[in-house]
């Protein structure tokens, strides 16, 4: 006699595997499976860690200035004299000093403190530029305005290329042409032209238009100077992903289903493209930083006395063969964080491939 037909679901099939081998089937979210791949790649995990320390170390610039090196980034201390190793060192030697012997002037080139490496008690302990002021001070101080901006104009950047890509991708027609007309017009503009053209001029006034006062020399300038010359480089990508998940099923099923426009883009195809957004977010995070850097050594960035990792390396270049630390100790910081923020970003990348596989572990 025949036994009876019993249907085979995805419940019944979970039983009989946990039955068969003591192991119940346990489901796994995409985001869980990145993580899974993240943390297997070490290189991008200490990545992050050295970034983090970098930002960490910055934070607290002021209190190293106020309780370890007692001065501020704009603080001069060029008649000053500080002990290093129980000795009495000036920290701005050289220059002109009369000798009685032969009863003429003397003149010298002016030689900088260098780095004393705590030997001072943790005064100027990576030395002074041609003001006297404290480099590490200013190294720390300095990082907090480059990463305030790199930071700042990439969370600006791609908020609008998202917004700015989803009312083009989606809706398509006249709002796609005018959209993608004004990405390829700042597109067909060199970066770093469009950018020391727009600083030049909010440099000299400011800006106060549209019930928006931004004065000369405010961060905001170079932060929304570099956050508008990038919003192509990450809005045309976008527009094209999303016009190939506009012709998925699941779009048409949720248009079907009374979904209005708005509903659409932000509950159906944004969460599709999060992953991709992460990815630009981190790694244009680093080219932020590096066009401040570029714009702050032309002179069209963070204005002085106000440092920046860009006008560091600016002030320091012509004493690069008599006190090349006020260039190099900068670039290595510069060098640092973008090479972390990039390495990051490629293991992000990688770890968000859906296409990528990853072996789980009882």
């Amino acid at each position: 006699m025949a036994e009876p037909a019993t249907d085979l679901t995805l419940d019944s099939a979970s039983l009989l595997a946990a039955e068969e081998h003591e192991v119940a089937i346990v489901g796994r979210s995409p985001w869980y499976l990145a993580w899974r791949r993240l943390r297997r790649n070490w290189v991008a995990l200490v990545s992050l860690g050295v970034f983090l320390v970098i930002c960490v170390a910055c934070a607290l610039a002021p209190v190293y200035a106020k309780h370890l090196a007692h001065t501020g980034p704009n603080t001069v201390h060029a008649g000053d004299t500080v002990i290093v190793s129980g000795k009495p060192t000036p920290v701005i030697g050289g220059g002109s000093h009369y000798d009685a012997k032969t009863n003429t002037f003397v003149v010298a080139a002016p030689s900088y403190l260098g780095p004393t490496w705590w030997h001072a008690g943790g005064r100027f302990v990576l030395g002074t530029d041609n003001l006297g002021r404290d480099v590490a001070v200013r190294l720390l101080y300095g990082g907090r305005n480059s990463l305030k901006v790199g930071i700042g104009s990439a969370l600006l950047c791609t908020l609008v290329a998202v917004l700015l890509a989803l009312l083009a991708g989606y809706n398509g027609g006249w709002i796609d042409w005018v959209i993608s007309r004004f990405f390829d017009l700042i597109w067909a503009f060199p970066v770093f032209l469009l950018a020391i053209a727009l600083s030049t001029a909010l440099a000299i006034n400011g800006f106060h238009h549209f019930g928006i006062s931004i004065e000369p020399g405010s961060l905001w300038i170079p932060t929304l100077v570099i956050s508008y010359v990038l919003i192509p480089y990450i809005g045309r990508p976008l527009r094209g992903q999303i016009l190939s998940l506009r012709e998925k099923e699941f779009i048409e099923a949720a248009i079907g289903q009374g979904a209005g426009p708005l509903r659409v883009m932000f509950s159906d195809v944004l969460p599709n493209i999060v992953s991709t957004v992460l990815v630009f977010f981190t790694l244009i995070i680093a080219t932020n930083i590096l066009t401040e850097a570029g714009l702050s050594f032309l002179g069209a960035g963070v204005r002085p006395p106000d440092p920046s990792w860009g006008n560091m390396i600016a002030s320091g270049e012509d004493q690069i063969q008599t006190a090349p630390w006020l260039a190099l100790i900068p670039g290595i910081a510069i060098v640092l964080t973008v090479l972390s923020l990039n390495l990051f970003g490629d293991g992000l990348r990688d770890a968000l491939d859906p296409r990528a596989k990853v072996r789980i572990e009882h």
